[in-house]
């Protein structure tokens, strides 16, 4: 049989070696050799001898979730084999982290990472109680960080004299260590002449980046 379909570039080869790596520009595929935590639901295959078991949050994570709505709902998989993942169709990036190294992330965009890596919830600082995205995940540690956007990301260089203002529905994530505080770009007067749509956005101050998706979802 043949067709385009059968392209090597779309065939799924055996792993070289344990861990995360890119299947193609929408999935992610992990080589489990022991395991990996992932989101709930976006395995789209997998072969070999793996369970995928709901992951508790303890008390900590769970109550957090349940009064910010952030977070994610993650599964473990365990064993040996290769899985692979994907979520509504978004392109997918992989994210090494070394110790040091802090990414915070929006909970609607984290795919699948190592078990090494730690991760928490909390709150975005200086952002109160105005907006969206209020409550992110930080992962910090070693290990690799699999990550979902809608359509390619624009990566924004943050530095001391030039902070950067981005829209809480598109923001992905960004360094760890930036100031991050709330900006309003929309004076009184123009909300009432029914407004920009672009009433609030969030400020990022420091040295680092920020991750942004072309959409709005």
């Amino acid at each position: 049989m043949q067709s385009e379909l059968f392209a090597a570039e779309n065939t799924a080869q055996p792993a070289t070696a344990p861990g995360l790596t890119a299947q193609s520009a929408k999935s992610l595929k992990y080589a489990v050799n022991g395991e990996c935590l992932a989101r709930q639901g976006s395995m789209v295959a997998f072969r070999g001898d793996l369970r995928f078991e709901k992951k508790g949050q303890g008390v900590g994570k769970f109550l957090q979730r349940a009064l910010t709505g952030e977070g994610v709902p993650l599964m473990t998989v365990r064993g040996q084999g290769e899985a692979w993942f994907a979520h509504f169709d978004r392109n997918c990036f992989i994210v090494d982290l070394v110790q040091g190294d802090a990414l915070t992330l929006n909970g609607s965009n984290v795919l699948v990472f190592d078990s090494s890596l730690h991760y928490d919830i909390r709150m975005v600082q200086g952002v109160g109680m105005a907006g969206g995205g209020l409550f992110n995940c930080v992962f910090s540690g070693q290990g690799r960080l699999g990550l979902v956007c809608a359509g390619t990301p624009i990566i924004i260089p943050v530095h001391p004299q030039a902070p950067v203002f981005v829209d809480t529905d598109a923001v992905v994530g960004w360094s760890a260590n930036l100031q991050t505080s709330l900006n309003r770009s929309q004076t009184f007067g123009s909300m009432v002449r029914g407004g920009s749509g672009e009433v609030y956005q969030l400020r990022l101050d420091g040295e680092g980046f920020v991750i942004v998706q072309p959409s709005e979802a």
